[in-house]
């Protein structure tokens, strides 16, 4: 664990994990992740790296082709970064079992990165999705009570 990340490092590794998930690009990812990366909580079944995100970002250009990421503010505390930013785009296909609305949504997104070096070793995150649910007017078969 390094004591301090210099926070041009941290902004570079940060903005450069969202263009990954804007351009739905498991070889940006990786180039601003390390190879044992942790993304918490983990997909199911996932094995650590960036080769986890195969199929989320699959989902997310089906339900989100346009989406873009704006980083509101980035705080830098030793080797943490935190993030909170806002998930913009239109739903196109369908979303956490939602079909296509064509609905141009806004969510909430807070993160916090753990850095090694000047790669992103963790990634804790949470995204506010009964904003986008509710903007959706709807939710999820899965989440619907029998």
């Amino acid at each position: 664990m390094t004591s301090g990340t210099d926070e041009a490092v941290a902004r570079e590794a940060v903005e450069g994990f969202y263009r990954a998930f804007e351009q739905k690009s498991v070889e940006l990812l990786a180039k601003v992740v390390t190879p044992d990366w942790q993304y918490i909580p983990e997909p199911r079944g996932a094995t650590r790296g960036p080769g986890q995100m195969v199929q989320i970002f699959h989902d997310i250009a089906t339900a989100l082709p346009d989406m873009k990421v704006e980083i509101l503010d980035l705080l830098v505390h030793g080797n943490r970064i935190g993030v909170r930013a806002e998930i913009s785009g239109t739903q196109t296909g369908e979303l956490l079992g939602i079909d296509a609305s064509s609905k141009h949504v806004k969510f909430a997104i807070h993160s916090f990165h753990q850095m090694r070096g000047n790669l992103i070793e963790i990634t804790w995150h949470l995204e506010d999705w009964l904003s986008l649910f509710r903007q959706l007017g709807q939710v999820p078969k899965i989440l619907e009570r029998p």
